[in-house]
C-alpha cells in the first residue's frame, strides 16, 4: 500500500475571519507565513522521510509546501479546495442569518452538503478517486499540501463517516494526518495528528 500525508496550507487571514476561501486564491498571512516559516526551520518529522511531495495550485497552499520541504514541490489541481462557489468569501454565520433554516437542512445532508453552485464532500472524493489510484500505481509515499474541505472528505472515507455527528477523530491542522492506500484508491488511516515538524527540536 502506498503512504499518503495530507497536511493543510498554513492560515490566512480569511481563516482568521473565518471566510470560506474555496478556490479563491488567498495567500498566506503574515502570521501564517511566519508560522510556516517556523516550522520549516525546525526540518521535517523522520516519518516522513523519503515521501514525495505534491501541492494545491493554490498560492496558499504552494508556499506552505515551499516553506516546509525547502522546494517547490508539483503542483497537482484535484487537490484544490472544494468550491463553495456562491458563498466564497462569506463566513456560515452571515449565510445562515440569510437563509435560516435551509442552510441547517443542508448541513443535514453531511456528504451531500453543497452550497450554491459548488461542490459537496462527496465530490471531493470522486475528484481525489482517480488521483488516489495513481500515486498507489506509481508512488511508496506522498505527501499532499492541500485544505481543509479536501482533508475532511478523505478522512471520512478512510473512516466511512457520512460527515453527520462527531467526528470519529478530531484533527489538529498544524499536524500531518497519514493514510494508506490500496491499489484501486481506497484510502484507510494510518495515523492522525503527526507532527510535521522534528519533535526532536523545538521552535528557539
Amino acid at each position: 500500500m502506498t503512504r499518503l500525508a495530507f497536511i493543510r496550507h498554513g492560515p490566512t487571514d480569511w481563516n482568521g475571519e473565518g471566510r470560506m476561501q474555496g478556490h479563491s486564491d488567498t495567500p498566506l498571512s503574515v502570521a501564517g507565513h511566519a508560522e510556516i516559516a517556523a516550522r520549516g526551520a525546525l526540518g521535517l518529522n523522520p516519518v516522513l522521510a523519503g515521501f514525495s511531495w505534491q501541492s494545491s495550485p493554490l498560492r496558499r497552499a504552494r508556499l506552505t509546501a515551499t516553506l516546509l520541504c525547502g522546494f517547490a514541490p508539483p503542483l497537482e489541481p484535484r487537490l484544490i479546495e472544494m468550491d463553495w462557489a456562491d458563498w466564497e468569501g462569506r463566513t456560515l454565520d452571515d449565510v445562515r442569518r440569510e437563509i435560516g433554516q435551509a442552510l441547517q437542512d443542508n448541513e443535514d445532508r453531511g456528504l451531500d452538503f453543497r452550497p450554491p453552485g459548488g461542490e459537496s464532500p462527496r465530490d471531493i472524493q470522486n475528484r481525489l478517486k482517480p488521483w488516489l489510484v495513481e500515486i498507489a500505481a506509481r508512488r511508496p509515499a506522498v505527501v499532499a499540501v492541500s485544505h481543509k474541505g479536501v482533508i475532511r472528505a478523505l478522512m471520512a472515507q478512510a473512516y466511512q463517516w457520512d460527515m453527520m455527528g462527531k467526528p470519529p477523530v478530531n484533527l489538529d491542522w498544524t499536524c500531518a494526518h497519514i493514510f494508506h492506500v490500496a491499489p484501486d484508491g481506497s484510502p484507510s488511516p494510518e495515523q492522525m495528528n503527526v507532527s510535521v515538524s522534528d519533535p526532536m527540536k523545538t521552535a528557539p
